[in-house]
């Protein structure tokens, strides 16, 4: 284990806990706005919060490695404008999702991505394990299990979620790569904003935004945009620095857990004895992918 990768995996527990409780925050707050002003709102106060904390970090680099010259700010745009609509293609899809699906349903989807993170590694020329294979077909039962409604059929809002599983894989890899070459917390906020504009594009194109509905959804607004955003995706990113990506997808997958218990505490949602079956398969197809 790499110096400090304890310390890491920690964070990325911690990330994956507020995660896990911020599904029921997104599916409390589209009582009041729709999926894409949810995620305007909550994005632009994840980036705003860490103005402060970004400027401080390209300071120090500034002072401390005046020979890297403006690479690492190149680094953070670009990737950082990458990863943001990466992200905003992924939000996109589980906010909407949740307004067809439960909190704990699309926890356990979302969860998926941790079976991708090395599939797709095996699309770029990474070689994969025979437990990759089993854990992908695991999952896919208890996908199945938890999600299919009748024959042919699957629920309109566990597909979609699903598509935005795909996105919070391949933002996983990316943030893989671009960790290591630029600062982590300007990353992050490069990649909030942009996921607040496209956002922000799309409310307005597809949604009616009115501030009296998003007074209404503050809490769980402030929830997703403070903690969730500002805090868990930068825990991630500041992580994946001494975290192989694979490692911190089974971690990270987690989440899947705490959406399950929030959405069961704070809502009272109730996944039928079948689909308790899939979401044991689809944890035990998580854990033997990663061995």
């Amino acid at each position: 284990m790499k110096k400090g990768q304890l310390g890491s995996e920690g964070l990325l527990l911690l990330a994956a806990i507020i995660w896990g409780f911020a599904f029921v925050a997104q599916r409390v707050g589209m009582r009041h706005v729709g999926p894409f002003t949810f995620n305007a709102v909550r994005f632009s106060l994840g980036s705003l919060a860490l103005v402060p904390f970004a400027a401080a970090a390209a300071r120090r680099r500034r002072d401390g490695e005046a020979d890297d010259g403006d690479r690492w700010k190149r680094t953070a745009l670009v990737g950082g404008a990458v990863a943001g609509t990466v992200i905003f293609l992924g939000a996109s899809f589980q906010q909407t999702g949740l307004v067809y699906t439960t909190a704990g349903k699309a926890g356990f989807i979302t969860g998926l991505y941790v079976v991708l993170v090395p599939l797709l590694g095996l699309a770029i020329g990474k070689m994969t394990s025979a437990g990759t294979w089993i854990g992908v077909l695991l999952a896919a039962a208890g996908l199945y299990l938890l999600s299919f409604t009748g024959i042919l059929t699957i629920a309109r809002g566990d597909l979609i979620v699903l598509a935005g599983t795909l996105f919070w894989a391949i933002h996983v890899l990316l943030i893989s790569v671009l960790i290591h070459r630029t600062e982590a917390v300007v990353l992050a906020m490069i990649q909030f904003s942009v996921c607040a504009i496209l956002s922000f594009a799309a409310a307005f194109l597809f949604e009616k935004i009115e501030i009296s509905a998003i007074l209404d959804a503050a809490v769980p607004i402030l929830y997703g945009g403070l903690l969730s955003v500002g805090v868990a995706y930068t825990l991630q990113i500041i992580a994946q620095r001494k975290t192989p990506p694979s490692h911190a997808a089974i971690i990270l997958s987690l989440e899947t857990i705490f959406a399950a218990l929030g959405g069961w505490i704070v809502l009272g949602e109730v996944i039928p004895a079948k689909g308790l079956v899939g979401c044991a398969l689809m944890l035990l197809g998580i854990i033997v992918s990663q061995i």
